[in-house]
């Protein structure tokens, strides 16, 4: 994993205690911004840190402990943001001591990852039924007749399968969850879903790194992770049949799809799902993710330097997004976000172009 986010290094910029200039772009010195959270965008968000970093004044500390971290360290306010791939419920944003904006950032996919040499470059297909099964304990072995007849042509093993999932408080748990909820009764009845549930089958790994690390070196393995995680990693990934019936792969055209009609649906706070979205091209398990930040921060001029980065974010930082393979947000989306962000920006900046 450390050759694999190399670069995402350069996000774990040490604290420097009382180096902070509260003005961005003065000529006193650079601002530092604690954020924690999310480890399904941590890749892109490296990047955007390194990149952004060359162009401000800014040093931006980003800890990637999972979704569940992120919320609690926002709602103590112990960090300028945080990042969740799930939205807070209304039970969450009634906890925090202001309100809280959620800023959809990229979009991504959980991608399910799978370490079987026997098949060879077969790429293995599931149904939304049979995976919840698997979850659920109910189907334990390869050559399962479930899976088996999905896969005509491929000769699936008599080998147990090894369920991984996620031990800590995780979106990427709650998106995966929320899908499986949506397409299996028997899911959302004996599990439902969240950052955490509790797991019928299966072994825990920490972090999206920790699934993937799990998946690679065990046989057998299945696990659910960022998409990014498992292409980087050279997994194989499963094709999951969406709601119109057909087997679709996460990919960054799948992922858009998925999303295409969200501007639409998103309420004003923009919290919203997009798991099990209609559409032939459609990709099931896709999700935005957010960075968590109050609208009235306890810091004016830390408060104005987070929201230009993320209005750079939103606008140039999204040309870094297909390499790292995250889907850029639709222009509708970006639209709504630059509608929660221009208030928190400096008078200066009261209508900036794209290119902060």
């Amino acid at each position: 994993m450390r050759r694999l986010f190399g670069f995402a290094l350069l996000a774990a910029f040490s604290t420097v205690a009382g180096a902070c200039n509260r003005s961005v772009g003065g000529s006193g010195g650079t601002m530092t911004l604690n954020g924690a959270g999310a480890t399904f965008p941590y890749p892109l968000y490296s990047k955007w840190v390194a990149e952004y970093g060359q162009r401000e004044p800014v040093r931006i500390n980003y800890q990637s402990i999972g979704s569940g971290g992120g919320i609690r360290q926002i709602t103590e306010r112990t960090v300028d943001f945080g990042a969740s791939d799930a939205p807070m419920t209304d039970e969450q944003l009634a906890k925090a001591p202001g309100k809280i904006l959620h800023i959809p950032t990229t979009l991504g996919a959980v991608a399910l990852s799978y370490n079987l040499p026997e098949v060879g470059s077969a790429k293995l297909r599931v149904s939304p039924e049979a995976l919840a099964g698997i979850y659920l304990g109910q189907i334990t072995s390869w050559n399962d007749p479930n899976l088996v007849e999905l896969n005509p042509g491929v000769a699936l093993p008599n080998k147990p399968i090894v369920v991984v999932h996620r031990s800590d408080g995780s979106g990427t748990t709650a998106v995966f969850t929320d899908y499986l909820s949506k397409v299996s009764p028997g899911w959302k009845a004996k599990v439902g879903s969240g950052t955490s549930v509790a797991w019928p089958a299966g072994m825990g790994a920490k972090g999206n790194e920790g699934v993937t690390g799990q998946v690679k070196t065990t046989p057998g393995a299945l696990g659910y992770l960022e998409l990014a995680y498992a292409l980087q990693s050279s997994l194989p990934v499963m094709a999951v049949r969406n709601g119109a019936g057909a087997f679709t792969s996460p990919a960054i055209e799948s992922i858009g799809a998925a999303a295409s009609g969200a501007a639409q649906a998103m309420p004003d706070d923009l919290r919203v799902s997009i798991v099990d979205a209609p559409g032939a091209n459609a990709y099931p398990i896709s999700s935005f993710t957010y960075v968590l930040l109050y609208e009235a921060p306890a810091d004016r001029a830390r408060g104005q330097a987070l929201a230009r980065f993320l209005w750079w974010a939103v606008h140039d930082g999204q040309r870094f997004g297909p390499a790292l393979h995250y889907a850029p947000l639709p222009p509708a989306v970006v639209a709504k976000v630059e509608g929660k962000l221009k208030p928190l920006l400096p008078p200066e900046s009261a209508a900036p172009t794209p290119a902060l």
